[in-house]
């Protein structure tokens, strides 16, 4: 079996997070990723040390497994004319440069769908390439600001906090991933490649969802609610003797579930907490009753009670053990490939399963530059052009 991208071939132009994020799931599904790196520097990511494995990055090493990888310098000529001879061979090219730099490269669309019209373009952003912030910089910290995510992220009273992983980065890689596929699926009909854009700006605004629509219809800004959501009241998690626990209650028949398995049948019919709309408006009160109940009881014993009644709850997991789980392990999440450099190392497995094809960990990310020589000489290049070109800095 083989993933359902194979035969597709993938031209990278990014770096950092959301290009390359968007190019590995490709890449996982079978396309042949070739990333393009500046020589002697590479994606900045390789530098984002601690942590590490042997010098290694493992922040690179999470966003660029099932690659191959080339140096090239895109400020020469020679560099430049290499893209060309790859974008006339590939299915798909994804940059994520300021904007206009790829036009200042002669690389823009306007000049590759010219050499090869089935192509298709993923350009990657901060702002977007309209509007008059195109021209800004972005990053994901800034992005969770601007973007409003952090005004809803926090405890209430205190200091915005931002999402603990590199959240709208990460979205805005899928939703590119996303529509690179519906272009390719597109070509199928018409035979024509197209220009596909993504925004780090575009997925926030698209992430707050519940959050934007309520804003955008009444006019009112959320506030930040910790870990407990502004519509539904008890969900979120709980102190308890030994750390802290989940207690999700999204309707009314878990609620009284929930009372029935705790032993707390006397807010089970309460005026004030009986329905969703009573608790949310006594929300405080509620939860104060709820934590003092959990503080006096261990996580597991709270967890093992509602989940034998059918009420969602569950333990809060710092990564380690969550890499460790035996329901990651059953799911695959966790795969091990030969690095050339490591070895025998373990990297993050494939979340999308696909019955008939579907995708795998087959490459470790690479080593700098590391498929330079085979790409060129699969475009034609002999030796002692390589040589010359090593040469003259181009790659």
């Amino acid at each position: 079996m083989v993933g359902p991208l194979e035969g597709i071939k993938v031209l990278e132009l990014s770096r950092t997070l959301a290009g390359p994020f968007c190019s590995m799931q490709l890449a996982d599904m079978g396309a042949d990723v070739i990333k393009v790196e500046q020589p002697g520097l590479g994606d900045e990511t390789r530098n984002y040390i601690p942590p590490e494995l042997n010098g290694e990055s493992t922040y690179f090493m999470s966003l660029n497994k099932n690659k191959r990888a080339i140096t090239l310098n895109l400020k020469t000529e020679e560099g430049q004319a290499i893209v060309k001879k790859l974008a006339a061979e590939a299915d798909v090219l994804i940059e994520n440069f300021r904007n206009g730099t790829m036009e200042r490269f002669g690389l823009g669309y306007d000049v590759l769908k010219e050499i090869n019209p089935r192509l298709v373009y993923c350009a990657v952003s901060g702002f977007g390439r309209t509007g008059p912030m195109k021209d800004e910089p972005a990053y994901d910290l800034l992005m969770q600001g601007f973007g409003g995510l952090m005004s809803v992220t926090g405890e209430p009273g205190q200091a915005p906090v931002k999402v603990g992983y590199s959240i709208v980065d990460v979205a805005t890689g899928l939703y590119a991933a996303l529509g690179v596929t519906m272009a390719l699926f597109a070509r199928e009909k018409t035979g024509k490649g197209q220009y596909v854009e993504a925004s780090l700006l575009d997925s926030v605004v698209a992430l707050s969802n519940y959050a934007g629509q309520a804003a955008l219809s009444t006019g009112k800004a959320p506030g930040r609610y910790g870990s407990a959501h502004p519509t539904l009241v008890p969900y979120q998690a709980f102190e308890t003797r030994d750390g802290y626990c989940i207690i999700a209650v999204p309707n009314d028949g878990l609620w009284r579930k929930m009372c029935d398995a705790l032993k707390l049948t006397e807010l089970k019919d309460h005026p004030k907490f009986s329905i969703n709309a009573d608790r949310v408006a006594n929300r405080e009160e509620l939860v104060a009753i709820l934590t003092e109940y959990t503080k006096q009881r261990e996580s597991a014993e709270i967890i093992d009670k509602l989940k034998r009644a059918g009420v969602p709850s569950g333990p809060i997991h710092n990564l380690a053990e969550l890499m460790a789980h035996p329901q990651v392990q059953a799911r695959e999440l966790i795969q091990e490939v030969e690095h050339p450099k490591v070895g025998r190392m373990k990297i993050l497995g494939v979340p999308l399963k696909l019955s008939e094809t579907p995708g795998a960990v087959r490459k470790a990310p690479p080593l700098l530059g590391e498929n330079t020589e085979e790409v060129l000489e699969s475009l034609g290049y002999c030796v002692e052009e390589i040589a010359r070109l090593r040469e003259k800095g181009v790659i």
